[in-house]
Order: structure tokens, then sequence, then C-alpha cells
């Protein structure tokens, strides 16, 4: 100890080194090389994404529908082909009947999701930021939630009539409860520690809102849209069932009357490619607004 303390005042608090002691290219040379890095890493994600590549899975069904058509597997009259399908959706654009219906239906659609939204939203923020609100709100929401909103059909027509307002208030209940608990949970689950730093920072309510509320709720937000989406055309196949005079599903309901499968598919091609399309575009809003985020959807 007494030795090693002298060498080190003597050289200004370098150790001197004891002789036969290896030099540092000797000492370089002898220590052990780090391992070299794998040559093949093992890949735990999911791999680059593909450009179009949700389009594979619904181009597979379509083919191996058109194989067992062509092969004689499906009986026409049961199910009718691919081809059949076109041509019958050509005649219909043709007259007009498709283009008619389809406007009416998106309408349908896009009004029950313009109020869901809108109504969710609201209610979310509403009991997500304040403790009054959660206790009014969140109670009857979860219970409207394990009611399914076809199943107030008969109070609503009783209430409602069978006109266009009993139609888009059933399509929009249920958008509604979609947005609401998925965007009320993730409000919900904004890290304590914003907020606390919110309040270091004695921001104002407005600027809370924006700067943390916002930028936490808009995965939650995103979810909700998607699955309000999708509630839409479900409610929209259902109305347009019920005593309706126009649109994709009483197309779909007279075409069964009359045993014409091929009309009855081309409006489910229809409710298909709405849907498709409408999930996309929500996918690609949220990619560009949430691009600050890194996750396995790339």
């Amino acid at each position: 100890m007494t030795e090693l303390l002298t060498n080190i005042r003597t050289t200004g608090g370098v150790p001197l080194k004891k002789a036969g002691e290896p030099t540092d290219a000797r000492a370089a040379a002898t220590k052990p090389a780090p391992p070299a890095p794998r040559a093949n890493r093992r890949r735990l994600g999911p791999g680059r994404a593909v450009p179009f590549g949700r389009l594979i899975g619904p181009a597979l069904v379509i083919a191996l529908w058109w194989f067992a058509s062509a092969v004689g597997y499906l009986d026409p009259r049961i199910l009718s082909g691919p081809g059949t399908v076109l041509s019958t959706a050509s005649d219909l654009v043709a007259d007009g009947r498709l283009q008619d219906n389809v406007l009416i239906s998106l309408q349908r659609a896009g009004l029950g999701l313009f109020f869901g939204v809108t109504a969710g939203v609201l209610l979310a923020v509403a009991a997500g930021l304040s403790r009054t609100g959660e206790y009014l709100l969140d109670g009857p929401l979860q219970i409207k939630r394990a009611i399914p909103s076809l199943a107030m059909l008969p109070l609503l027509i009783l209430w409602l009539g069978i006109g266009e307002q009993m139609k888009v208030t059933v399509i929009a209940l249920g958008v509604a409860v979609n947005m609401y608990i998925n965007t009320y949970a993730s409000l919900t689950g904004i890290d304590s520690r914003y907020v606390e730093l919110a309040e270091g920072l004695d921001l104002s309510r407005a600027q809370f809102i924006r700067k943390v509320v916002v930028p936490g709720s808009l995965p939650g937000f995103f979810v909700g849209l998607r699955l309000g989406v999708t509630a839409s055309w479900l409610g929209l196949i259902v109305v347009e069932q019920i005593n309706a005079t126009s649109g994709i599903g009483y197309m779909m309901f007279q075409a069964q009357q009359y045993a014409q499968s091929d009309v009855i598919i081309v409006g489910l091609v229809a409710y298909g490619i709405f849907g498709f399309a409408s999930d996309a575009a929500v996918r690609a809003v949220e990619r560009k607004v949430l691009s600050w985020r890194r996750t396995l959807a790339g």
C-alpha cells in the first residue's frame, strides 16, 4: 500500500510499472478480443411492411372463390361466381340502381358516424377530466355498452318511427359507445406525472388539454374511430332491412324475395369495399397524426 502511494506521488498520479510488467502494447496484445457481432441477428419484429400488402388476403379469397366457381364446386343457384357478380354489378350501374342505393347508404352511415363520434368524444372528455362527470356518465354508458344497439330497435321504432331519424340514431348509438370506451380509457390512462408537470409549469386548462390531454388520448381515439367506422356499417346493414325503401340493404332484401344471389353478393361486396376502404383511410390518418410513435405497425 505504501509503495503504491509513493509511486503515485513521484509520477504525478500515474503509478509506475513494476519490473517485468508488460507494456501497454503487450497488454493490449494479450487482452482477449471482444466477441464479433453475429452476422445473422434474429429478428423478433413482424418485418418490413409491403406496400398494399393488406390487399393480398382479399385477393386470395377472390382467387379461391373464382377457382371454386370455375371448377364447378359452387352451385350458382346458391352462390354466384365472380364473373356473374361482375356482370350483375355492371347491369345495376347501367340502370342507375346501384349508384342511387350506394349514395343513400353512404349518407346514412356518414350521418350516424358524425353524430356518434361527436357524442362519444364529448362524453369521454366530460367523464375523463372530471370526477363529477365520471360519476354521472360512466355508469350509464357502461350499462349501454352491455345492451346492443340492435336490441333497442323496438323501442327506437316506437319513439322515432321507421324513418331516417331512427336509422341514423341506431348507427350513432353503436358508434358513440365505441368512441366513448376507447377515448375514455386512453384519457384515464395518461401518466399522472404529466399532470403534475403541467401543474408545476402552471399551465392553463386550455394549455393542459392541448399539450397533454389531446396527445395522450389520440391513440385511443383512433382505435375507437376504427371500431366506430365498423359499427356504422354493421348498424347500416340491419336498419336498411327494416321497412326501408332505398339503400344497399333494401336492394339485397328485395333480391332475397326473388332468389337473386348475384344481387345479394353485389351488396355484400359493396359493404365490404366501403368497410375496408374506410378502415384503410383511418389507418392512413392515424399514421400521419401519430408519426412520432415507433410501433410494430410501422
